[in-house]
């Protein structure tokens, strides 16, 4: 069983399913409304729980309503959140995402996401010595990301660095990352580059092996064996809702990294087309064995 650790954020997401996008100053009626729990670190945590691992999170949760579902609902996913803070003087994070046309446009409201702290990822430091792989975002602090990316090169344990939301990284914290896993966008944003650029040349300009997603179409991957960026397609999906894909694919590949890069990049890709043909973020992340009939019927001559 694969042991990961999880850095990052813990949201609840205000789900409005609509037939379009509004524009500036319109009002669009929505044809339904949920909640759902979320946030880009509590998504890969339970990504890679359904897919067999071992879990632990670091991260923060108000001491509210929501930050009592979201504790309730990790823990019943069979996380440890030994790590994961309350907070009584600040509220649990949130987003507002609007779903039109399998699109999704995303507002993410940090609160506690933005008070988890490098002392709370030393305090961590004994379970991730013990983890194969860590994963963290940019959904927090970027000292903790730091730390994060520190900690796992004194322990020599693989980190796992998800650029998003995008924003421009120290060439030196890319270095210290195992392995990048970006859109084209966030890969262009992180290296400071123009976003126009051939994804490929961009994958060869960074200073680490990068996983590159590239929705429908799958993902690219080179890393020190596979120094030329080598695709894996994608699998053809009747696709619902793409909230929550690219979490899922972290938490794959963070799962099954031990197997390889090659190997654990098609199983990420398999995990993500599964997750987009049902709604919500961590409501569409499958569990092992449904990935596991997804590839063997896929396998099939």
């Amino acid at each position: 069983m694969s042991r990961i650790v999880v850095v990052g954020s813990i949201n609840m997401d205000l789900v409005t399913l609509a037939p379009r996008f509004p524009g500036p100053g319109e009002t669009l009626l929505g044809s339904r409304f949920l909640t759902a729990h979320g946030g880009k670190g509590a998504n890969q945590a339970v990504a890679a729980a359904r897919l067999g691992a071992s879990v632990s999170m670091v991260g923060a949760l108000g001491r509210d309503a929501f930050g009592d579902q979201l504790h309730a609902g990790l823990a019943s996913e069979g996380i440890d959140l030994a790590h994961v803070a309350r907070l009584d003087d600040e509220g649990s994070g949130s987003a507002s995402i609007t779903v039109a046309a399998s699109e999704n446009q995303i507002i993410v409201v940090p609160a506690a996401n933005a008070r988890v702290t490098p002392a709370q990822v030393e305090a961590a430091r004994e379970t991730i010595a013990r983890a194969d792989a860590v994963l963290v975002q940019l959904e927090i602090p970027l000292d903790a990301v730091e730390a994060t990316l520190r900690l796992g090169r004194a322990l020599a344990v693989p980190v796992i660095l998800n650029p998003a939301p995008a924003q421009k990284l120290p060439a030196e914290w890319l270095g210290l990352a195992s392995y990048l896993t970006p859109n084209q966008h966030e890969l262009a944003t992180a290296l400071g580059e123009d976003a126009h650029t051939d994804f490929r040349e961009l994958m060869r300009r960074a200073p680490c092996p990068v996983v590159l997603t590239r929705g429908g179409e799958g993902a690219w991957y080179r890393d020190h064996a596979q120094p030329e960026p080598a695709q894996q397609p994608g699998f053809a999906v009747d696709a619902i809702d793409t909230t929550g894909a690219g979490d899922t694919f972290n938490g794959a590949l963070a799962v099954f990294l031990h197997e390889g890069l090659p190997a654990a990049v098609r199983k990420a890709c398999a995990a993500a087309a599964l997750s987009v043909t049902r709604l919500g973020a961590q409501g569409g992340m499958p569990w092992q064995p449904e990935l596991d009939a997804f590839l063997a019927d896929r396998s099939r001559p």
